[in-house]
């Protein structure tokens, strides 16, 4: 079961973590996980370039290390980039040492292709333990979601997760996506939709 909207509870359980910005603008954030992947994540420039707007990709550290160019495009196209860990690791199955080591080898490989040290960190599957976020969170803004697209489903026909992603996207939602082989043959019919939607309702996507 795939549950589009993260609950009030959920978020006041959990306050340490960014789930969503400040609700009085009309300013949302789009996100894409698990890229770079040529296929999809050129596929997704390309349509954000359509209305320019601006994105969030949090990069798995063995995909950086396979396609630096294509990391270099979407810095170059004026995107942010976040951390993803460097083997999509789940936080509630390995060790502190290993979850922060595998961190790091991504903050590494980031810096090595593309110059830069981003400030944000997503965790896979969005599991991540106390003493794992305590210390990530010393350097990075661990950033959630309020808006799980569900793209990654297989399951869930395509007309779904655009009315639901819709139907849920407010002022300072966190929406997420998954540019990866999962989702190179429905994001592509997913995203434009959205991206019309978010257009005609005057909403502006910009970087974490």
């Amino acid at each position: 079961m795939i549950i589009h909207h993260v609950p009030w509870l959920v978020t006041k359980l959990f306050p340490a973590y960014t789930w969503h910005k400040d609700r009085d603008h009309q300013h949302i954030y789009l996100t894409f996980d698990d890229g770079p992947v040529p296929g999809i994540t050129d596929k997704v420039l390309e349509l954000l370039d359509v209305y320019n707007y601006k994105a969030t990709f949090f990069m798995v550290g063995h995909n950086v290390f396979k396609y630096p160019s294509l990391c270099k495009e979407v810095l170059a196209a004026g995107h942010q980039i976040g951390n993803h860990t460097y083997h999509h690791l789940n936080g509630n199955s390995c060790s502190k040492e290993t979850y922060l080591a595998d961190f790091n080898a991504c903050q590494e490989i980031i810096l090595e292709t593309l110059g830069i040290n981003t400030s944000c960190f997503r965790p896979p599957y969005g599991r991540i333990n106390a003493d794992q976020a305590k210390e990530i969170s010393k350097s990075h803004e661990i950033v959630m979601w309020d808006v799980l697209s569900g793209d990654y489903n297989n399951k869930l026909p395509v007309e779904r997760i655009i009315k639901k992603t819709i139907q849920y996207t407010r002022n300072g939602s966190i929406i997420i996506f998954h540019d990866q082989q999962k989702t190179a043959h429905r994001l592509p019919y997913i995203l434009p939709d959205v991206l019309k939607y978010i257009s005609n309702e005057d909403f502006l996507p910009v970087c974490l």
